[in-house]
Protein backbone atom coordinates (compact mmCIF):
# COMPACT_ATOMS: atom_id res chain seq x y z
CA UNK A 1 0.00 0.00 0.00
CA UNK A 2 1.53 3.33 -1.23
CA UNK A 3 1.17 6.27 1.17
CA UNK A 4 1.76 9.67 0.54
CA UNK A 5 2.06 12.47 3.01
CA UNK A 6 2.64 16.17 2.29
CA UNK A 7 4.21 18.80 4.86
CA UNK A 8 5.31 22.49 4.20
CA UNK A 9 1.94 24.53 3.88
CA UNK A 10 1.38 27.43 6.03
CA UNK A 11 0.23 31.22 5.74
CA UNK A 12 2.66 33.84 4.22
CA UNK A 13 2.29 37.22 2.86
CA UNK A 14 2.24 37.79 -0.75
CA UNK A 15 5.82 37.93 -2.24
CA UNK A 16 6.65 34.98 0.25
CA UNK A 17 8.03 31.60 -0.07
CA UNK A 18 7.36 27.99 1.02
CA UNK A 19 8.37 24.63 0.59
CA UNK A 20 6.03 21.70 -0.04
CA UNK A 21 7.43 18.57 0.97
CA UNK A 22 6.58 14.83 -0.10
CA UNK A 23 7.34 11.24 1.16
CA UNK A 24 6.07 8.37 -0.30
CA UNK A 25 6.24 4.47 1.99
CA UNK A 26 5.11 2.00 0.26
CA UNK A 27 5.60 0.06 -2.78
CA UNK A 28 6.44 3.75 -4.55
CA UNK A 29 9.76 1.92 -6.41
CA UNK A 30 7.38 1.46 -9.65
CA UNK A 31 5.86 5.30 -10.17
CA UNK A 32 7.14 6.53 -13.34
CA UNK A 33 5.77 9.82 -12.14
CA UNK A 34 5.26 12.34 -9.00
CA UNK A 35 3.24 15.51 -9.26
CA UNK A 36 1.48 18.02 -7.52
CA UNK A 37 -1.66 19.49 -8.13
CA UNK A 38 -3.87 22.23 -6.11
CA UNK A 39 -7.67 22.33 -5.54
CA UNK A 40 -9.73 25.35 -4.13
CA UNK A 41 -13.84 25.24 -3.29
CA UNK A 42 -15.84 24.41 -6.07
CA UNK A 43 -12.96 24.17 -8.73
CA UNK A 44 -11.39 21.02 -10.20
CA UNK A 45 -8.16 20.17 -9.31
CA UNK A 46 -5.14 21.29 -11.03
CA UNK A 47 -1.84 20.27 -12.05
CA UNK A 48 1.03 22.51 -10.68
CA UNK A 49 4.15 20.25 -11.67
CA UNK A 50 5.00 17.05 -12.20
CA UNK A 51 8.16 15.08 -13.18
CA UNK A 52 8.86 11.64 -14.73
CA UNK A 53 10.94 10.03 -11.97
CA UNK A 54 13.59 8.91 -14.98
CA UNK A 55 14.02 12.40 -15.21
CA UNK A 56 12.94 12.44 -18.81
CA UNK A 57 10.56 15.57 -18.33
CA UNK A 58 9.26 18.02 -16.14
CA UNK A 59 5.66 19.80 -16.25
CA UNK A 60 5.01 23.51 -14.59
CA UNK A 61 1.46 25.08 -15.05
CA UNK A 62 2.02 28.33 -16.96
CA UNK A 63 0.80 30.47 -13.53
CA UNK A 64 3.48 29.05 -11.73
CA UNK A 65 6.79 29.21 -14.43
CA UNK A 66 9.28 31.08 -12.96
CA UNK A 67 8.27 30.83 -9.46
CA UNK A 68 7.70 27.23 -8.41
CA UNK A 69 10.33 24.62 -8.67
CA UNK A 70 9.95 20.90 -8.34
CA UNK A 71 12.69 18.12 -7.50
CA UNK A 72 12.91 14.66 -6.67
CA UNK A 73 15.11 12.68 -4.03
CA UNK A 74 14.50 8.92 -5.32
CA UNK A 75 16.40 7.68 -2.95
CA UNK A 76 14.24 9.22 0.01
CA UNK A 77 11.27 8.73 -2.17
CA UNK A 78 10.59 12.67 -2.08
CA UNK A 79 8.95 15.20 -4.32
CA UNK A 80 9.43 18.67 -3.08
CA UNK A 81 8.16 21.95 -4.56
CA UNK A 82 9.62 25.47 -3.77
CA UNK A 83 7.22 28.30 -4.22
CA UNK A 84 8.24 31.66 -4.29
CA UNK A 85 6.87 35.06 -5.19
CA UNK A 86 3.25 33.72 -3.92
CA UNK A 87 0.11 35.51 -5.28
CA UNK A 88 -3.21 35.54 -3.73
CA UNK A 89 -4.46 33.73 -6.49
CA UNK A 90 -1.76 30.23 -5.49
CA UNK A 91 -4.21 30.03 -2.34
CA UNK A 92 -5.47 25.70 -2.47
CA UNK A 93 -4.76 22.70 -0.82
CA UNK A 94 -1.68 21.07 -2.27
CA UNK A 95 -2.22 17.54 -2.79
CA UNK A 96 1.41 15.13 -3.90
CA UNK A 97 0.28 12.58 -6.16
CA UNK A 98 1.93 9.61 -7.59
CA UNK A 99 1.02 6.72 -10.89
CA UNK A 100 2.76 4.23 -12.06
CA UNK A 101 1.31 4.68 -16.12
CA UNK A 102 1.25 8.15 -16.25
CA UNK A 103 0.81 8.94 -19.89
CA UNK A 104 0.27 12.80 -19.42
CA UNK A 105 1.47 14.46 -16.67
CA UNK A 106 -1.26 16.70 -16.38
CA UNK A 107 -4.15 14.63 -16.30
CA UNK A 108 -5.07 13.70 -12.51
CA UNK A 109 -7.18 10.93 -13.35
CA UNK A 110 -4.17 9.42 -14.61
CA UNK A 111 -2.61 9.63 -10.94
CA UNK A 112 -3.07 6.36 -8.42
CA UNK A 113 -2.30 7.29 -5.31
CA UNK A 114 -2.57 10.99 -3.13
CA UNK A 115 -1.86 12.21 -0.38
CA UNK A 116 -3.89 14.26 2.22
CA UNK A 117 -3.56 17.63 1.10
CA UNK A 118 -1.92 20.69 2.96
CA UNK A 119 -3.22 24.43 3.05
CA UNK A 120 -1.44 26.94 1.56
CA UNK A 121 -3.04 30.34 2.08
CA UNK A 122 -1.54 34.03 0.41
CA UNK A 123 -2.22 36.96 1.97
CA UNK A 124 -2.21 40.19 0.43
Amino acid sequence: QVQLVESGGGSVQAGGSLRLSCTASGYISSSNSMAWFRQTPGKEREGVAAVYTDGRRTYYADSVKGRFFVSQDKAKSTISLQMNDLKPQDNAMYYCAAGRYVADLTLAQEYEYWGQGTQVTVSS
